[in-house]
């Protein structure tokens, strides 16, 4: 999720153990709790782009990793707190911040290793979009009002708010998931797997993704009281011996594709408008479009340990910003 949603997050729920008079401190130190796992996005290389990859979501994130975790922020923020709080109180409110994060993470499309290092999956429960208003706004406000009020009422109610919300995001992309299943009936497609995933902001606009024979089919539905189906397109699935029969079993362009075929859960195409791009096909600006937000793109003349590169699309002009609100509201 966005750093805002994780930091009011992490505050709320750190103040609902604190009193009238500590219910600021908690939601400094709950904030910071809340963003601190995110600091393996400094993990990077220059040399090689897909390094981020492998350790953003990692340890940091992981349900075994909370307590250390919480304890090194806490002997961070203790210096600052401890005329006020006990350390008792100070790891309290940084646990109870860092333990929120990897479980909203959880809740969005990216992927996170709640089970490192006994498992590599990347759970990824899609009931969320990574920037959500609807979401965030409220939190935020019922954390502004616990601290005005010196009151923890409120941060309850912005816990209780943040649980109703992600239930609701599992009941629509269940309902997503039924609508892509008749989209798929309807061209007689028997799927080998298919998921919905959240559009940009909202829980009502959803992509579909389904994989059939050697291609990958992308739709959008607008699961409103009576499903609204946008159809899409398709793209090929990433097949190395037929697209890339020229790179070199061995090579590190080669290495690199196995490892974002793991981080994209194999979800990987061949660009429309580059062959030489492989692009993971969960992302879009448009639900209802292949054009991937990032990917990866391989070159034939470079040499056996040269990496890939790691290209970004996410600009959307006039046109696809009025098609959104179109498909969105309409």
């Amino acid at each position: 999720m966005d750093p805002v949603t994780q930091s009011a997050l992490g505050a709320s729920l750190a103040q609902t153990q604190s009193n009238s008079n500590k219910v600021w401190a908690a939601a400094i130190l709950g904030c910071i709790g809340g963003l601190a796992p995110d600091l393996d996005v400094l993990i990077s290389s220059s040399k090689d782009p897909l390094l981020f990859l492998e350790y953003h979501r990692q340890f940091t994130h992981s349900l075994i990793f909370i307590p250390f975790g919480s304890l090194i922020v806490s002997l961070f923020c203790w210096k600052l707190f401890k005329h006020g709080l006990t350390f008792k109180e100070v790891y309290l409110f940084c646990f109870l911040g860092y333990a929120t994060h990897g479980l909203l993470d959880a809740c969005t499309t990216y992927g996170t290793l709640l089970l490192w290092p006994f498992s590599d999956t990347r759970f990824a429960w899609n009931n969320i979009s990574i920037i959500d208003p609807l979401l965030t706004l409220p939190l935020l406000t019922f954390v502004l009002l616990s601290i005005a009020r010196k009151t923890n009422f409120f941060s309850r109610v912005a816990v209780t708010w943040v649980v109703l919300y992600l239930i609701v995001g599992l009941i629509q992309r269940d309902r997503a998931i039924e609508a892509g299943k008749e989209i798929a009936s309807s061209r007689a497609h028997q799927p080998t797997r298919l998921e919905a995933k959240p559009s940009f902001g909202n829980l009502l606009l959803w992509k579909i993704v389904y994989e059939q024979d050697d291609f990958f089919y992308v739709d959008a539905v607008r699961a409103g009281i009576t499903p609204r189906v946008y159809e899409g397109s398709k793209t090929e699935k990433l097949d190395l011996d037929k697209h890339f029969p020229w790179l070199e079993i061995g090579s590190q362009q080669r290495k690199d594709i196995k490892r974002f075929h793991w981080f994209s859960n194999n979800y990987l195409g061949i660009d429309q408008k580059n062959e030489n791009k492989i692009i993971d096909i969960r992302y879009s600006m448009l639900p209802d479009e292949i054009d991937a937000l990032w990917g990866i793109e391989l070159s034939e003349t470079a040499s056996r340990e040269e990496h890939v590169k790691w290209v970004t699309s996410r600009e959307m002009n006039a046109k696809d910003i009025e098609k959104f609100w179109s498909m969105l509201f309409n």
